[in-house]
């Protein structure tokens, strides 16, 4: 396993890290409700994925 011969430097350090970056997540329209919605996911409100109903979706979405 190769080690580090030096200490990195602080500023070295925060400049190699600068570069993790998040990016916002994809947001979609569902087909039925027009409510936002994860791409490839069922609808949060109404539970519509696929041409189906999901009634998890809509239990889930009652609790939070």
């Amino acid at each position: 396993m190769a080690v580090p011969k030096r200490k990195m430097s602080r500023s070295n350090t925060r400049a190699r890290r600068s570069q993790w970056k998040t990016t916002a997540t994809t947001l979609t329209s569902c087909p039925q409700c027009k409510a936002d919605k994860k791409p490839h996911t069922a609808c949060p409100s109404c539970g519509a994925y696929n041409g189906r109903t999901y009634a998890e979706a809509q239990r889930t979405e009652l609790a939070v």
